[in-house]
Order: C-alpha cells, then sequence, then structure tokens
C-alpha cells in the first residue's frame, strides 16, 4: 500500500479547512490510506514540506486546502526533482477550488479521501511563469491557470479584504473593486513564434477549464495536451467588460469580438506599462514574463 504525506493548510478557505479538518482525518482513516500528516502555519511551508517529502521517498502528498494550497504542494513536489515517483492527490476544502472542476476530483471530502487509495492516475501539464517581484526575476509552477492584467489586479483586490464572501461573490466584488482604478495596458505579446503590440486588458494561459469560483474561463482546455488554451482580451471597455460577464459563466465569451484565443506551447509578455501577473490565484509580481507549458509531467490522482 503507498504511504502518503498529507499537508493541510488550517486557513485555506478562509478558515473553514481547519473547522473540517477532524472530519477530513476521520475519513482519510476510513478509506484505508496509510499516511502521516503536518498542519501548516506559515507561507512557504506548505511547497517545503511537500518538497522534502517527495526526496524522502513518499510516493503520494495529497493537499488539504484549496486552489493555492495545491499549487503549493505541485511546486514543493516539482522541486524536488521526483516527479516520476511522486503523485499528487487533492482534498478540496478551499474557496474556489477550480481545478479539481476539470479533472474530476469529487468536491465532497469523502468521496475524495476515497479516491486516494485508487490506482487511477491522470497526467497533468505543468506550467512554469517567469516574473519580476521587487526587481528580482523568480519562477513559479501553475497547476491550473496564470495571467497578467485585470485577472491580477482581481486576485489582489479579492486577497486583499473579500475571502469572507463565497467564491463567486468573493470574485465579483474583487471585479468590480479592481475596475475602479484599472486602465488597459499597452504590451508586446508574443504567443509562440508570432509577436505583436498591442492594448490589452488581461492574458490568460489555461491548462483547466475553470477560474474564479466555477467561471468556464476556458471551455475547452485539456489538462494533458501540452497546450495552454490562451485567451487575450483586448481593449475593451469597462461597461461592455461588466456586460459581458455572465458569458463567461456559461463559456460563450470566446465569440467576443474583443476576445482571441490561440493554443500555445509558451507566450511572453513585454511591458511597455507596468502589468500584474498572477498564477492559481496568487498575485506574484510584475512582467516582463514568460509562461512555458511542461506536458504531462505530473501524475494526480483521480
Amino acid at each position: 500500500m503507498t504511504y502518503a504525506k498529507v499537508i493541510v493548510n488550517p486557513s485555506a478557505g478562509a478558515g473553514k479547512t481547519a473547522k473540517v479538518w477532524p472530519d477530513v482525518l476521520a475519513a482519510l482513516r476510513s478509506a484505508g490510506l496509510d499516511f502521516d500528516y503536518d498542519l501548516t502555519t506559515a507561507r512557504g511551508q506548505t511547497t517545503e514540506i511537500a518538497r522534502m517529502a517527495a526526496m524522502q521517498g513518499y510516493k503520494l502528498v495529497v493537499s488539504v486546502g484549496g486552489d493555492g494550497t495545491a499549487n503549493e504542494v505541485a511546486n514543493g513536489l516539482f522541486q524536488s526533482g521526483c516527479l516520476d515517483n511522486v503523485a499528487l492527490g487533492i482534498v478540496a476544502t478551499g474557496t474556489g477550488c477550480d481545478y479539481i472542476r476539470t479533472i474530476g476530483t469529487p468536491p465532497d471530502y469523502r468521496e475524495a479521501c476515497q479516491r486516494l487509495v485508487s490506482p487511477k492516475r491522470l497526467a497533468v501539464d505543468l506550467g512554469i511563469v517567469e516574473f519580476i517581484n521587487g526587481g528580482k526575476a523568480m519562477s513559479r509552477i501553475f497547476l491550473n491557470s496564470a495571467g497578467a492584467g485585470l485577472d491580477a489586479e482581481i486576485t489582489r483586490a479579492t486577497k486583499k479584504q473579500l475571502k469572507f464572501l463565497s467564491p463567486k461573490l468573493s470574485y465579483l466584488s474583487g471585479l468590480l473593486w479592481a475596475l475602479l482604478s484599472y486602465r488597459n495596458r499597452d504590451i508586446w505579446l508574443r504567443i509562440d513564434e508570432e509577436m505583436e503590440a498591442r492594448k490589452a486588458c488581461m492574458v490568460l494561459m489555461s491548462i483547466g477549464k475553470f477560474g474564479g469560483g466555477g467561471m468556464l474561463a476556458a471551455p475547452d482546455a485539456d489538462p494533458g495536451d501540452g497546450l495552454f488554451d490562451v485567451m487575450v482580451v483586448g481593449d475593451v471597455a469597462k461597461p461592455a467588460l461588466i456586460w459581458a460577464l455572465g458569458r463567461v459563466y456559461r463559456g460563450t465569451h470566446l465569440t467576443h469580438s474583443k476576445v482571441m484565443t490561440k493554443r500555445a506551447r509558451e507566450v511572453e509578455i513585454r511591458p511597455v506599462q507596468p502589468i500584474a501577473v498572477q498564477a492559481d490565484g496568487e498575485l506574484l509580481g510584475e512582467a516582463p514574463a514568460k509562461f512555458k507549458i511542461m506536458h504531462a509531467v505530473l501524475q494526480v490522482v483521480v
């Protein structure tokens, strides 16, 4: 039987994870999983625990929390250099939980715990983004999506003050807050080998289909096809953006005249004006930024 490391982020989901953890622990034991666990207390600790677990030979590392927790675990597994020998399990107890909507992990923690003893694995892509933070070049792995522009500003607004709301209301409130001061940016955009100058509201690189607490941002995305689904929202006016918002939840926004979509392995953003960058709902820094896909490098329990 696979021996697992379970990493719990008690603060995920605005503290929801701390409340349900005793029940999740009971469900893990009921499922027959052979494991030990750590509860994190500081930012970045999840990544380090996951990295060490993979290096120590754990064959399964389980994230208990939200999309941000799963992102940190994935970063740790990548940093370990042991991706060929370890799988990621996800028990979603966070706010948005968008990634599991694509890969098929059950949203109910009891069912998710039962799945962890299954031998079924899904080979998924990972993205890596290079960006600037505090004047330093940095990089980060992402599971679901990353982008620059308005979506990063929404992330900033949502993380600062709106976590107590439901995922949908949190995102919508963050959007309205960000729109108060946001202006579309002039950028140089390279998608694979094609470079062009344009004014953009946002550029989103998706591996999974969903974002923003249930928005069907990339309805055709396949997490194992080796390609980003790239969405470029052009120089759209704010009233038109708000008016079209409902289309994103239905996945019908891709036909909007200001939306361009492509599939690509690499995207680069060179800013003419400062533009913020996010990945998996975490504000990272600013462009210049490069986004690259790594095909089917991570095994996820489904």
